[in-house]
């Protein structure tokens, strides 16, 4: 080899070194900034979803040691928006509709809420609305610290329900120390996310325990193993909602109820809604 060439290529090396360090460290940093980005749409997405009324649907679900269904539970309801707060009405349970009795005492506190929330004054009606938004704001702003919580890495692209988006993979920082209680839970989870290239919004995500989570004092535990799936619609073409979400795994009421369940709760049937007057039955 001619030395020229030689000297050139020893010369290449650490540069290719150092370029290959650099994208590293940029494609680290890039999957940061798309899950800050996604994260703080979400909170947009969130405050825009009181403007919907929708349905649910949620499957409980007790397995055998096999992973087989032993029995399970299904109820459907309806969520409206009254006067800045979700009121939910019963639609079904175990696949049947309600008795007509039952669907007229759903209606009447329905109808109820409404005819309180009208009896507010201006003033009332402000600070009741206020109340409710920050306590919403709260239950979601441990996410904020999401994007300090883990390393990021980008394992590349893939398609979604028609929708382009970036596969990042989370695992918790060694050192993370969250500002908020409500976030420590989150160092107990590894999970990969798709976002959508487009608009930065979570198409699905799947995450797994690592570690035992409690909930509350000790009333109830998510063993580790535990796997979580959560998807996302675009709805109106102009927000973000949830579609479906699956919890699995072992879990504990209390000090000794040991059980291994699914927890599978669907939406659908996003709409515009706001009360004026009154809520009328669905047809």
């Amino acid at each position: 080899m001619d030395a020229r060439l030689r000297i050139a290529a020893r010369r290449s090396v650490p540069a290719a070194l150092l370029v290959a360090a650099f994208a590293s460290t940029l494609l680290a940093q890039d999957a940061r900034e798309i899950v800050r980005k996604s994260v703080e749409l979400d909170q947009s997405n969130w405050q825009r979803m009181k403007d919907y009324t929708w349905v649910a649907r949620q499957t409980d679900r007790l397995l055998d040691s096999s992973g087989q269904v032993k029995s399970q539970k299904i109820e459907e309801w309806e969520t409206v928006v009254v006067y800045g707060e979700p009121h939910r009405r019963m639609l079904q349970r175990n696949g049947q509709t309600l008795s007509d009795d039952d669907q007229r005492k759903e209606q009447e506190k329905l109808d109820a809420a409404v005819a309180k929330r009208e009896r507010e004054t201006p003033q009332q009606r402000a600070r009741r609305e206020a109340d409710f938004e920050h306590e919403r704001e709260k239950d979601r702003e441990f996410l904020r610290e999401v994007p300090d919580l883990f390393d990021f890495k980008l394992l590349g692209e893939e398609k979604i329900d028609g929708h382009d988006v970036w596969v990042i993979s989370a695992t918790p920082k060694p050192d993370a120390h969250p500002k908020r209680g409500d976030a420590k839970p989150l160092l107990k989870v590894q999970a990969k996310v798709w976002i959508d290239k487009q608009e930065y919004q979570w198409v699905r995500l799947e995450a797994e325990t690592t570690a035992t989570i409690s909930f509350g004092l000790f009333i109830a535990r998510l063993s580790p193993g535990a796997k979580l799936i959560f998807e996302q619609e675009r709805v109106n073409d102009n927000v973000w909602l949830p579609k479906r979400e699956v919890v699995r795994g072992a879990a504990r009421l209390g000090l000794v109820k040991k059980f291994a369940g699914e927890e599978e709760t669907t939406w659908n049937n996003y709409r515009k809604f706001q009360v004026d007057s009154k809520v009328v039955a669905t047809e």
